[in-house]
């Protein structure tokens, strides 16, 4: 039995070719059952994701299987795929979905929501049935990869973005959000993605404060917070924990002088300031007042880089572990040995076919 692989993704095609051949969360297991009906292919799943579409089936031969998607891809865009869709027989696909699920194949090294993206479309074709005993064996496989890389290796850890590391330094000052009160200067993209990060996280309540009242209307009712109109959010400001500034303004929209004698009327209070604003929303003085921690974009980026580099370094481990995964499924597959008389472990081993 081969297990096979077709498809493309971030690292081989735009979000432009990407978008034309994404198959939506119900469709896909209708797109699986599809693929069935080739002669000689017995399981599918559909994985389809902002990042990649990617088609795994178990078909006696690798041509009847390869064929079978490159049909549905063709008439899909009345048109081949092109170049942009990758072919993994056996041991490359194997490798890959274990990567993938990992987080190893990620636009953010390490990322997580992939695993569970993953999961989810399994679980689909599952209910569908769709797979049977050697894609079942195969996503349970991975997903056992996947759980070993992120218990045991550091590549899930540290911040990998601006907003990701504003939102673990906030953590790292008041432990948990429940009590904590944000006000966002702004409604830009950045500002938003933060808040939202830190909304999910159970925030007590979000000010919005925008020089477009009605831009902070919109995001405030994403946020489920309050707007407010910009002008007046110094009223407001007296009990907040976490200011994001995200404003286009030429200069200083919050002074030293105006937060220095509302800290003094909270000493036991810190107030965790995020500038991603450049020019700067906040005046660097700020952070010399007692008990606020100011952050700029670039103090972001350092932490956001230097975490990065943490997982950089731990790529090794996880393939090291990714290949041990693969190399036991493998041995699972074939009986130990392929039809060649090649034992499995060193087809793996001599790279994606």
């Amino acid at each position: 039995m081969e297990i096979l692989c077709v498809g493309l993704s971030h690292h081989t095609a735009t979000v432009d070719l990407r978008e034309k051949f994404a198959i939506t969360e119900s469709e896909a297991p209708a797109v699986a059952g599809k693929l069935l009906t080739a002669p000689g292919v017995s399981e599918a799943v559909v994985i389809s994701t902002c990042n990649r579409v990617e088609f795994y089936v178990a078909a006696e031969q690798a041509a009847q299987g390869f064929g079978a998607v490159n049909d549905f891809l063709t008439s899909r865009l009345a048109e081949p795929p092109g170049e942009a869709f990758f072919q993994l027989a056996t041991a490359g696909a194997v490798r890959h979905l274990f990567r993938v699920v990992s987080g190893i194949d990620s636009m953010v090294l390490g990322e997580t929501e992939i695993l569970g993206q993953v999961k989810k479309a399994y679980a689909a074709a599952s209910a569908a049935k769709t797979t049977s005993k050697h894609l079942n064996k195969l996503f349970q496989n991975a997903f056992n990869a996947a759980k070993d890389v992120r218990t045991n290796t550091n590549i899930t850890r540290g911040s990998v973005s601006v907003g990701s590391a504003a939102v673990g330094l906030a953590e790292r000052i008041f432990g948990e959000f429940k009590n904590c009160h944000v006000m966002i200067l702004g409604a830009g993209e950045t500002s938003e993605l933060t808040a939202g990060a830190l909304a999910a996280r159970g925030v007590k309540s979000i000010f919005v404060a925008n020089r477009s009242h009605d831009r902070a209307v919109t995001l405030a009712e994403k946020m489920k917070g309050k707007a407010i109109h910009f002008e007046q959010w110094p009223n407001e400001f007296h009990n907040v924990d976490i200011l994001i500034g995200s404003t286009s303004a030429p200069h200083h929209v919050v002074t030293a002088a105006q937060v220095a004698p509302i800290m003094r009327t909270r000493p036991d209070r810190p107030l965790y300031c995020i500038d991603l604003a450049v020019p700067r929303d906040i005046e660097p003085a700020v952070n010399e007042i007692e008990g606020v921690y100011l952050y700029d974009i670039d103090d972001l980026q350092k932490i956001a880089d230097q975490s990065m580099d943490v997982r950089k370094q731990e790529l090794e481990n996880c393939e090291q572990r990714i290949e041990g995964h693969a190399l036991k499924f493998g041995e699972w597959l074939a009986g130990g040995w392929n039809q060649a008389g090649v034992r499995y472990s060193e087809v793996v081993s001599g790279g994606q076919s």
